[in-house]
């Protein structure tokens, strides 16, 4: 597993702080390993860590789609009137499966659960 050095270091400041608020400055008593502690920190860290990634990736992607899809292709210009009402309606497609994509990533980061596979 690759540890972010960072979540470590914060990971292992929360246990000691917790641990030190339980049992004091001594840990008189303390029959837990700051390390275990430590370790539960940090695997809740780490969730919560790739799934702010998983999100930031969303959104690049999101924002790179709608920018291609609200670009008017080079021959434009050039298109019948059909054919231009078919383009506009696939790009129109796309967006909304974009949106409800992006709906059902935020609905569930919101309430906690694992994001939907892309």
């Amino acid at each position: 597993m690759n540890e972010d050095p960072q979540l470590l270091e914060l990971a292992n400041a929360t246990a000691e702080a917790i641990l030190r608020t339980i049992y004091g400055d001594d840990f008189a008593g303390c029959t837990v390993s700051l390390d275990s502690i430590a370790t539960i920190i940090y695997e809740s860290l780490a969730a919560r860590s790739a799934g702010d990634r998983a999100l930031l990736d969303l959104y690049e992607k999101t924002h790179e789609a709608l920018a291609a899809l609200t670009t008017p292709p080079a021959n434009a210009r050039d298109l019948a009137p059909n054919e231009l009402r078919s383009l506009l309606g696939d790009r129109l497609d796309a967006v909304k499966t974009l949106v409800e994509k992006v709906s059902a990533v935020t609905a569930a980061a919101k309430t906690g659960q694992a994001l939907p596979p892309e």
